[in-house]
């Protein structure tokens, strides 16, 4: 029998899981999530923040790290870390700080910090700066590539 109690019980349901729905994505997206680390630090421990904010490689500090996506991120300074914390999907390295050469190869190589490009507002690293060079050859084009490749390169062990 079907009761007014029933009811609104059925209609709570899909309400719950819509709100609930996106953290569920982003708790799914993290357990997915591949990060090029050195003994668990991203990106040798650059600060990520800071290819924005000053438009240069500043090495970051452990007394300001945080830990997203698996790995442990570290920051020049308390602010950018609290920068990076509100929107850590902005100030990330594509291809999980791997060389995004190599991913438009369908590849995975290890991203140098100091090898980086900021193109439509995201932070692409490469293995080197002579491979820097060939990969904005045709920048476009290798990052469609990479975008294209990276569901099955995330995957890998």
């Amino acid at each position: 029998m079907i009761t007014r109690r029933s009811l609104l019980a059925l209609a709570v349901v899909p309400v719950a899981g819509a709100l609930l729905a996106p953290f569920a994505s982003v708790a799914d997206e993290m357990a997915k999530m591949k990060v090029y680390t050195q003994d668990g630090v991203a990106i040798r421990g650059a600060d990520p923040v800071a290819y924005f904010a000053q438009n240069a490689f500043v090495q970051g500090d452990a007394s300001h790290a945080l830990e997203w996506g698996g790995a442990t991120w570290h920051f020049a300074s308390a602010e950018n870390k609290a920068t990076f914390m509100a929107d850590p999907k902005t100030y990330a390295p594509q291809f999980g700080g791997y060389c995004a050469y190599a991913a438009s190869k369908g590849a995975l190589a290890d991203g140098d910090p100091e090898a980086w490009t900021i193109h439509n507002g995201k932070l692409y690293l490469n293995f080197s700066k002579n491979v820097r060079t060939i990969w904005l050859e045709d920048r476009d084009a290798n990052i469609a590539l990479a975008e294209a490749n990276w569901p099955t390169l995330s995957m890998q062990n």
